[in-house]
């Protein structure tokens, strides 16, 4: 929608949108895909990824259609509520899936090329845009929104002869389906070794998570996961506020704001998104060698300082402000294709177990699309309202971010989905645990005066607010992978 929205036949068609109207056309999409990705956990552990990837495709085309043949205001917000419910199922499950699907060494890898993906399909769009702009009638805005149908059909289709989720036919206990498509996975050969140790591995998660009684709603996921959760949720919310979807959407009115005006701001817009997408290419190499907690705070430094540059620029309002303006926006947006850009999406999935990762992840893209619409909705009134001052306000939140990702997010590069309860130290906490209910049971058959002692964690007392909200525990030891020696 970023070129569509400043092109002189869509803005006569629509009788000219006020900041607002415009701001509900591009954010709307996001109240439909909030609502599917909160119901989207149940719907994958459902129909499966598979199945819920070709649900999302199909929805995600009719929309596409109805914004296509829209005859005013409310049909299009229509078509793009209905895009945005299958936004909200594809965004949940395909990183679920690729996660699933991936080996540890090369699963951020795997991940970045995903987001590459979609950074490409931004940027066709840019440039469908610019080269419909030429187009001397309103097949300039209908044309580009028509491919949006195109891309969903291909996606459906695709979805079809896709394999399922090795880990959910285990879960199903479709286990010889899943045998089959992790042996695919390794080569084809049903007898490989790695392959029978992967399918056992899962097999006995799954086996554990049954007889341990764990439940799968989102109470149980909330009381056994919170600090996962809000994790997960929190990288979700920091992509969105740290700026992105100001230069996204509303890239030619930055542009224009900055003194690029009409089709000269869709030209730098599309220049800008040619870099975004070279961008996220070194995360291809260094996701699994630097590791995510290093690229998630470099990227937030360089994104910090691009944004109060633009600002600053914009406050000043020289002739070399629009130069001055591209120079940083592009800069943002690779700092953000770097880092914020596909570290959000791959780490959800990562960090959160078998039982309720649909679950868990649907909570952190649906906080994705909620902020997305916040800050979709309220750009253009900010843009007229505060001017420059919108830009450092995000670069704020980057430094947040910042704090954020140093204090509590741990590292898990290079760790089996099987193995992340280590990450988190919650295996040792589970052992403490039994050995203190242990002793607890050992004094009380003594009638000893310690059994009225109320028991507690060793060093608990010392945390502080936030640790403590989100579970975490002082001196727990590092994750270290079993080597192949290791018995």
């Amino acid at each position: 929608m970023s070129g569509v929205i400043t092109g002189p036949y869509f803005r006569k068609y629509f009788n000219e949108p006020t900041a607002i109207e415009v701001g509900t056309m591009v954010a709307v999409l996001e109240i439909g895909a909030f609502v599917t990705s909160v119901a989207a956990g149940r719907v994958g552990d459902t129909l499966g990824r598979r199945g819920t990837l070709f649900s999302g495709a199909v929805v995600f085309a009719i929309g596409g259609a109805i914004q296509t043949f829209t005859p005013g205001f409310w049909i299009m917000v229509v078509g793009r509520i209905i895009s945005g419910l299958g936004v909200g199922l594809l965004s949940t499950i395909v990183p679920i899936y690729q996660s699933e699907i991936s080996p540890p060494n090369h699963r951020g890898a795997l991940a970045c090329m995903e987001f590459t993906g979609n950074i490409f399909g931004y940027a066709s769009s840019v440039w469908i845009d610019y080269f419909c702009s030429f187009i001397e009638s309103d097949l300039s805005w209908r044309v580009p929104l028509f491919i949006q149908c195109v891309i969903g059909a291909i996606l459906a289709l695709g979805s079809l002869v896709m394999p399922e989720s090795p880990r959910w036919l285990i879960d199903v206990d479709r286990d010889e389906e899943g045998m089959r498509v992790i042996a695919d996975l390794h080569g084809g050969d049903p007898e490989d070794l790695v392959a029978k140790a992967e399918f056992q591995e899962i097999k006995d998660r799954v086996i554990y998570e049954r007889e341990s009684g764990e439940g799968r709603t989102y109470a149980v996921m909330w009381k056994r996961y919170k600090k996962r959760v809000l994790l997960a949720m929190s990288s979700q919310a920091f992509a969105q506020l740290n700026g992105i979807n100001v230069i996204s959407y509303y890239a030619p009115r930055v542009f224009e704001e900055a003194g690029w005006i009409g089709r000269d701001a869709i030209l730098m817009t599309g220049i800008n998104a040619i870099i975004y997408i070279l961008s996220t290419l070194p995360p291809w190499y260094l996701v699994d060698r630097w590791g995510r907690r290093f690229i998630l705070l470099t990227g937030a430094v360089v994104m910090a300082l691009s944004l109060g540059l633009t600002g600053w620029w914009m406050y000043i309002d020289v002739p070399e402000t629009p130069r001055a303006v591209v120079i940083c926006v592009i800069v943002f947006n690779a700092a953000f294709g770097y880092s914020w850009g596909p570290i959000p999406w791959l780490y959800p999935p990562e960090i959160l177990p078998l039982s309720v990762r649909a679950k868990g992840v649907s909570l952190s893209t649906a906080t994705n699309w909620a902020f997305n619409f916040l800050v979709g909705e309220m750009t253009p009134e900010l843009q007229e309202l505060i001017e420059w001052r919108l830009y450092p306000m995000h670069g704020f939140f980057c430094v947040c971010s910042f704090i954020l990702v140093y204090f509590l997010y741990p590292e898990t590069k290079g760790v089996p989905l099987e193995e992340m309860d280590a990450v988190f130290g919650e295996e040792e906490l589970e052992e403490r645990l039994e050995e203190e209910e242990s002793e607890r049971a050992s004094l009380m058959s003594r009638r000893s005066s310690r059994s009225r002692r109320s028991a507690r964690l060793p060093g608990a007392s010392g945390q502080g607010l936030v640790s403590r909200l989100l579970g975490r525990t002082d001196g727990r030891a590092s994750y270290e992978p079993i080597c192949d020696g290791d018995e």
